[in-house]
């Protein structure tokens, strides 16, 4: 019977062994797969800077509280008074004494370290306060009511905050224990009579009240700073940051007071080591409550009542101005320029502006937030490609070398399409996407041979991609959808793709954690969870593990210190895919500057569904865009450059992390020619400039020019209209420059009350600059515009054939451009349904000076918005077939009758197409037409010149041409209807 018992103990003993080794390995794998990532994307000094200063952390403040609570439980037991003085009461205590009495040592050393390893956690999250605090830059800004200077606020008080809890929490867990400690071991009563404490735990229990309340002037003391980065509800500023005339003049001088009146308390607990008496610091402790309550309370709320709210705005002046200028100058708001606008036009000025209208901007129909599924109906060649949802706008040269804003978006791998799911397609053979699609933004594909009518007219396209960007790496290995993890480069070959068709392909490149070591093998099995690492023969020499592929998440681990922008979007330079990655420098504690809360201020109609909001839900009243920072798509490169080279926020993490974050001047100039003003902070700007675009006290506090940003008149949504970005000229520009563009309206009501536009080229020497016209008479809004393009008959008989096509329409950006005084609003209509179910762009709806016109092209919108005559319909050249010799024009009466019949002849057999939805017929109409018309010019020139056939043939040469440069917008248009 003894031999199976010894078995037994001898196999749980191994089984507890083994249990206990498998809990280090699982908890060694995790630091050590982590370890071997940052080392693998050359960061291993971010993992070891925050990895040594959690453990600094954990240990120092883990031992001082596991200190203070263990000498404090120590010296209790040590002054404990004899058995004999014990009373009844105590001595019914003796069991639990006794029974303590074996393992006092450990029960002490037990509680202890519970505590410090609970204290040490705590202190080990609050690595960034303690980096920011010892690496701390001055801001050279000092707060204007403590002249302090501003990095005290965002560097300093945080951990001088965290110090005090601290101290908190080690006098309280001290004073309990040792207050349970003396009731256990007699120095305590409760029930008996006579004296309640020995005088020896009277001592001790009033040096650790002392402490306490020690802690508590230090939190007086440090509350006064405190008011410069309050928070408080202001009725006429809502979320207010800083100081009012109650704290500067009440609750100020109460703090003052209060830190006096706990000083002296302190001192008369301490005194008790002498005294042996708990009334003076009862009576002190009493005072400090009584005097919290009528000087910390009631004091400020008469002086509120009686000398503030009588006098509101003429009181808070001061204070609301400070407040202006600091919230203006923490969020980059205070260089912006406003000046006044019309915002009407001139009606007498019809011609100029429509030839002002060809140059005002880079009309932009092609939408990214829509065509997305006409990519992936033209583009995506396989169902395990997937492009997103919002395309992105970028900026590449056209056949000319002249820039031009261009819809791009990437084709990434979707496992979700792939044929066959199992673990090795899933994570070896289909392993990357393949390529960048680009459509231009300004126009679309019109005639028939060539695509599809109102598709976007593709520049890069096909599988392999060619066309205009050239030759470049198109292998998508890191991607805003590549989530999951793949194994490369080893015996597994992976699916790719040539000129010819499919083909098998081996990773090459430096990136990923090398699993033909056992040791990493089983860490990574352990790590993800996936047992078959460890045997599976699709794993040997050279295999390779990619993840952590999205680039917000490479960037986010390898500068945890940052705030990353919801929109990283690609672009090719120097033959790779970059994802290009914004990031933000962030605090809490700039004086006087409101707070915002980044998820709530970032969102719009679009966040939902098609793009991700910034970082979290996090309130900060400080932000600047710092960081630009690049993630390779073929070997997951990341690279951080300084940006912004005077932010103290940022100078203060790259003096924690050294070497992490490249200079500016290492950006190469084709990257920076795709670099631009990143969205989440356009968007926090403009929501901080709905109320800080006021800068005189007394109107901010009346709200009388508060504006709000718009509803998205194109979403059936409630959400903020999101930004666009867009070529255009502002008032005074000689040129269009690349812009990021948004509306507001006034407070509550639906007319225009101001158009925003930042500089977003970040080749610009007037990069970041904010330029706001404000509307000084009533214009239509965004909303109003929209409504009234509903109601034009247009419309109203577009979607009517649309329903008889099973087809639906579908809004484009509204677009907003200012000309000549006034606004012009463009917007992009789509079919979407029928035979090709994506949206193709069929109509454009042009707004200006409240007239509202819906045609086929944007030249012919223009013309019907601005009272163009007939005359000035699109003609395009007569270019005779390859081959076939040039003949002259057809002059002289007869043939100016000829052209203008043929010219009826095709007006009426393109309307009859339009009504059938014939888009074949009604594209050969609108050649004809355009033939008759140019013909017809030809001939009046001839006709009217009464000259020889030389002079006429110089006369209408020079008559087509002229008419041709007039129209060669509408030419180019009648293809985007």
């Amino acid at each position: 019977m003894g031999r199976p018992s010894r078995r037994a103990r001898t196999l749980l003993m191994t089984l507890g062994v083994l249990a206990v080794l498998a809990m280090l390995f699982v908890m060694f794998s995790g630091f050590w797969t982590d370890w071997l990532w940052y080392r693998s994307v050359k960061y291993s000094s971010v993992f070891t800077t925050t990895l040594w200063t959690k453990v600094g952390l954990f240990a120092v403040f883990g031992l001082l509280m596991a200190a203070a609570v263990g000498l404090n439980i120590w010296l209790a037991h040590r002054l404990r008074p004899p058995l004999s003085a014990m009373s009844l009461e105590q001595q019914n205590l003796d069991r639990y004494r006794m029974g303590i009495a074996p393992y006092k040592k450990w029960v002490l050393l037990a509680i202890t370290a519970l505590i410090g390893l609970i204290a040490g956690a705590s202190a080990a999250g609050q690595w960034r306060t303690w980096l920011m605090w010892v690496n701390g830059v001055p801001f050279g800004q000092k707060d204007p009511q403590f002249k302090m200077d501003v990095s005290f606020y965002a560097f300093d008080l945080p951990w001088y905050r965290f110090l005090l809890a601290f101290g908190f929490a080690a006098a309280v867990l001290s004073l309990i224990a040792a207050a349970l400690t003396h009731y256990l071991y007699g120095g305590l009563r409760v029930t008996s009579p006579g004296a309640r404490a020995t005088a020896a735990a009277t001592g001790h229990l009033s040096v650790l009240l002392g402490f306490f309340v020690s802690f508590k002037a230090v939190a007086y003391w440090l509350d006064r700073y405190g008011l410069a980065v309050k928070s408080s509800d202001f009725k006429a500023a809502g979320n207010w940051t800083g100081l009012r005339y109650v704290d500067a003049n009440a609750y100020l001088p109460a703090k003052t007071i209060l830190f006096c009146i706990a000083v002296i308390c302190a001192v008369l607990f301490f005194a008790t080591l002498w005294r042996r008496t708990w009334q003076l610091p009862m009576i002190g402790f009493g005072l400090m409550v009584l005097s919290a309550i009528l000087i910390g309370g009631l004091y400020p709320g008469i002086v509120q009542k009686f000398q503030v709210q009588p006098n509101e705005q003429a009181k808070e002046a001061p204070y609301i101005k400070k407040n202006i200028d600091a919230t203006r100058e923490a969020y980059g708001i205070d260089t912006a320029e406003v000046q006044d606008y019309g915002g009407k036009g001139d009606s007498t000025r019809k011609a100029e502006q429509r030839k002002a209208a060809d140059t005002a901007a880079s009309y932009r129909l092609v939408d990214p937030n829509v065509v997305s599924p006409a990519f992936q109906q033209l583009q995506q060649e396989r169902q395990y490609y997937k492009f997103p949802t919002t395309l992105d706008v970028d900026r590449y040269t056209d056949a000319d070398g002249k820039p031009q804003d261009t819809v791009v978006g990437l084709r990434e791998l979707d496992i979700t399409g792939i044929p066959k799911r199992n673990w090795i397609n899933d994570h070896f053979t289909y392993t990357h996407g393949y390529g960048l699609i680009a459509s231009k933004g300004t126009n679309t594909v019109t005639d028939e041979n060539e695509g599809t009518v109102g598709a976007p007219d593709f520049t890069e396209s096909g599988l392999p991609t060619t066309g205009d960007i050239g030759k470049y790496e198109q292998r998508i290995y890191y991607g805003e959808r590549t989530t999951q993890y793949s194994i490369v480069g080893g015996p597994q070959k992976e699916l790719d793709y040539e000129k010819n068709g499919e083909r098998t392909t081996s990773y090459k490149g430096d990136s990923g954690v090398d699993l033909s070591n056992p040791l990493n093998r089983a860490a990574y099995a352990v790590a993800f969870s996936e047992p078959q690492m460890l045997y599976s023969g699709a794993i040997g020499e050279g295999s390779r593990i990619l993840y952590n592929r999205t680039p917000k998440d490479r960037v986010e681990a390898v500068a945890p210190w940052l705030t990353i922008d919801g929109d990283s979007y690609p672009a090719v330079v120097n033959g790779r895919i970059q994802w290009i990655v914004d990031a933000y420098t962030t605090t809490n504690g700039y004086p006087y500057a409101s707070r915002t809360t980044l998820g709530d201020t970032t969102a719009d109609s679009l966040t939902d569904s098609q793009r991700a909001v910034v970082a979290q839900q996090n309130q900060v009243n400080y932000i600047r865009n710092s960081v630009k920072a690049t993630v390779d798509a073929y070997d997951g490169t990341v690279k951080l450059y300084e940006w912004d080279t005077k932010d103290p926020v940022l100078k203060t993490w790259m003096k924690a992390f050294p070497g992490t974050v490249k200079p500016k001047s290492d950006i190469d100039p084709s990257l920076l020619a795709h670099m631009r003003y990143p969205q989440d902070m356009f968007k926090v700007q403009r929501e901080l400039l709905t109320r800080y675009h006021v800068t005189d006290a007394a109107q901010f506090y009346s709200g009388s020019d508060a504006w709000q940003v718009p509803d998205d008149p194109t979403n059936r949504k409630a959400n903020s209209v999101p930004p666009y970005y867009l070529s255009l000229k502002m008032p005074g520009q000689d040129s269009q420059k690349f812009s990021l563009t948004t509306t507001f309206t006034p407070n509550g009501r639906p007319n225009l009350g101001a158009f925003m536009a930042v500089d977003a080229d970040a080749t610009s020497s007037d990069y970041g600059k904010i330029r706001v016209l404000r509307v000084t008479s009533t214009v239509q809004g965004p909303q109003q515009v929209q409504s009234e393009l509903n109601g034009v008959p247009e419309v109203a008989e577009f979607v009517r054939n649309l329903r008889g096509t099973d087809s639906d329409i579908e809004y484009g950006n509204l677009l907003t451009v200012p000309l000549d005084g006034g606004f012009l609003y463009i917007e992009p209509v789509y079919a979407r349904g029928g035979s090709a179910n994506y949206p193709l762009l069929k109509k454009v709806a042009v707004s200006y000076g409240g007239k509202p016109v819906f045609k086929d092209s944007l030249p012919e919108a223009l013309n019907a918005v601005f009272g163009a005559e007939s005359t000035e319909e699109p003609t395009t050249p007569t270019t005779p077939p390859t081959g076939e010799p040039t003949k002259p024009p057809a002059t002289g009466g007869k043939a100016l009758q000829q052209a203008i019949s043929d010219a009826q002849k095709a007006y009426e057999a393109g309307e009859e197409a339009l009504k059938k939805q014939d888009w074949t017929a009604y594209g050969k109409a609108q050649k004809d037409l355009q033939d008759a018309l140019q013909r017809a010019a030809d001939a009046d020139t001839s006709t009217s010149s009464g000259s020889g056939s030389g002079s006429s043939s110089g006369s209408g040469s020079g008559s087509a041409s002229d008419k041709e440069s007039d129209s060669s917008a509408d030419s180019g248009s009648d293809s985007g209807g």
